[in-house]
């Protein structure tokens, strides 16, 4: 029987590995290998958050693909997707496909902030949860306010729920967050991609989404009537086009 194969599963921003805990059962029971990441500073990782960077986030991915032995596949959700972007470009040979779930993909050298002002003359609340992050004096960590997470990233999740899960958030180096790929066709643009779709997404809206998959075209596209984190509030409905894209293009 062939090796499982390694799926490693990058949070979005506030988040940690924790994320994944209703989805990574059912990735191995459809023959994968879960391992959920906390990225450095996030989660239960306590790099100190002026150390933290998308360099720093990379390495870490690298040690853990170093780790898994074999050519893995990477599942990332929300902010994640820049750490997923770069690591496919630092290590095309070793990933065999990209999911991005209601994901930051973005073409090289720009950040999300630009595609965020770019679609606020149109749409005011492009935003998301920016207007509601509470920061540290010096500036380097921003934390999500419980109510205004469950309303923006759990708003398809019962209230109790939503608040619960929202409590688990952790505070977010901003080195981590403001980050912006630097990619190349030959490197990143070989790998396989598919994007999740969230269309009732009150964080990524769904026209920040589509503006992406607009500027970063070639990508696969799955649509899903959930909110900001399928993963979490139906990991049921996002594991079936996921596992089917990750047995095809596992090579």
């Amino acid at each position: 029987m062939s090796r499982r194969l390694p799926v490693l599963l990058i949070h979005g921003a506030w988040q940690g590995s924790w994320v994944w805990e209703g989805f990574s059962p059912l990735l191995e029971a459809s023959g994968f290998e879960p391992i959920a990441v906390d990225l450095p500073g996030n989660g239960v990782d306590d790099t100190p958050p002026e150390a933290v960077n998308l360099d720093l986030y990379v390495s870490h991915l690298r040690s853990l693909v170093g780790a898994a032995g074999a050519r893995v596949a990477v599942i990332a959700h929300s902010g994640g997707g820049v750490a997923a972007s770069a690591l496919g470009e630092a290590i095309p040979e070793a990933i065999t496909g990209i999911v991005y779930v209601a994901g930051m993909m973005l073409p090289s050298g720009m950040g999300y902030g630009e595609v965020v002002k770019q679609a606020l003359p149109a749409h005011p609340e492009a935003g998301g949860i920016s207007p509601h992050l509470v920061w540290s004096k010096d500036g380097l960590v921003s934390t999500v306010p419980a109510e205004a997470a469950a309303r923006h990233f759990l708003n398809d999740l019962p209230r109790e729920a939503a608040l619960s899960a929202a409590a688990r958030l952790t505070p977010q180096p901003e080195g981590g967050r403001a980050a912006a790929p630097l990619l190349t066709s030959e490197r990143f643009g070989r790998i396989p991609r598919l994007y999740v779709e969230a269309t009732d997404d009150q964080s990524v809206f769904i026209y920040l989404q589509r503006r992406m998959q607009e500027l970063v075209p070639g990508a696969e596209v799955v649509t899903l009537d959930t909110g900001h984190a399928p993963h979490v509030s139906a990991p049921d409905r996002l594991i079936g086009p996921v596992a089917e894209f990750l047995r095809r293009t596992r090579r």
